[in-house]
């Protein structure tokens, strides 16, 4: 088997390059490319091309436009990345009959209902980030590709920048934080990701179905206030350098920060039909967040 892995440098690329590893002949790639193959999904008919070049058997995109404040100021950009660079991912793998495997966000639904947002709900993002992901599930799903499609939330790994990287830098440097809590979801570690997406690869070429749109998330749920603790009460029992104490961290509402993009307050994701479809349990989502701390902590000098 061959299979095509672009977005290999990002937080769910890096830990896919290990979960895909076994499946056969790994191409994985990064926007600069390599050995005259392009990653860049800018470039669209260079990487159209490398597709055309590799015949994989199955494609994986992991990468992203994921600046949700900037989108707006650059849309070109994130649109070509979100929206049309999949839309050609898909004619591509419609032609060879390749399985497509894509990842969209919680961005794409408003955040307004009061319960974890399912499969087939309506869809109605709040800034262009969503926007241009929700026009990339379309265009697969109507190039009529085989694919899997992958929405999920609050990403993190124990590498690159995110909210665990954040919480620790700013908990040694500061003496108080303020930190959202209208804003609910469930912390999802990109190895949860990757190898919940090599275990769904696998049943879904050798059965020749289960394709389709799921939710993928951990189980549970937080909001950033009560995850900011758990770090930080982590990282002091570890003897992580901590300055700010537990009664200087201020749960505050989103209104306090001004941004350029508006968020979702509930991002929390029904999982029912990926669990269902795969013989799956999401495990709860300070599961992954513990140990993506244990390898900071054990791995790097504070």
């Amino acid at each position: 088997m061959r299979i095509l892995l672009l977005g290999s440098a990002g937080q769910v690329g890096w830990e896919l390059r290990r979960s895909l590893a076994s499946f056969g002949t790994l191409v994985a790639l990064t926007r600069q490319g390599d050995r005259g193959l392009c990653g860049d999904l800018t470039e669209l008919t260079a990487f159209a091309a490398t597709v055309r070049q590799l015949v994989p058997d199955v494609i994986v995109n992991a990468a992203a436009y994921t600046n949700v404040d900037r989108a707006g100021s650059e849309r070109e950009q994130a649109s070509a990345i979100n929206a049309t660079a999949p839309r050609v991912l898909a004619a591509e793998a419609k032609s060879r009959g390749a399985l497509l495997v894509h990842y969209s966000t919680d961005y794409v639904f408003d955040g307004s209902s009061d319960r974890p947002w399912q499969d087939d709900d309506p869809t109605e993002p709040l800034n262009v980030y969503g926007r241009t992901k929700l026009e990339g599930e379309r265009a697969i799903r109507e190039s009529g590709c085989r694919h899997l499609i992958f929405r999920t939330s609050w990403v993190y790994a124990a590498r690159r920048k995110n909210f665990i990287r954040t919480m620790l830098r700013l908990a040694a440097e500061r003496e108080g934080l303020q930190v959202i809590d209208d804003q609910y979801g469930a912390p999802t570690g990109a190895e949860l990701i990757a190898d919940t997406t090599a275990l769904a690869i696998r049943q879904c070429l050798a059965q020749g179905q289960d394709d389709g749109l799921y939710h993928l998330a951990a189980s549970g749920e937080t909001t950033w206030f009560t995850y900011a603790q758990h770090i930080i009460r982590a990282a002091r029992e570890a003897g992580w350098p901590v300055r700010v104490t537990d009664e200087a961290i201020q749960p505050v509402s989103s209104d306090v920060f001004q941004s350029a993009a508006k968020r979702p307050k509930n991002s929390r994701l029904d999982t029912t039909r990926l669990e269902s479809t795969f013989g799956l349990q999401m495990p709860d989502w300070r599961v992954g967040v513990d140990r993506a701390l244990a390898e900071i902590f054990a791995c790097e000098k504070p």
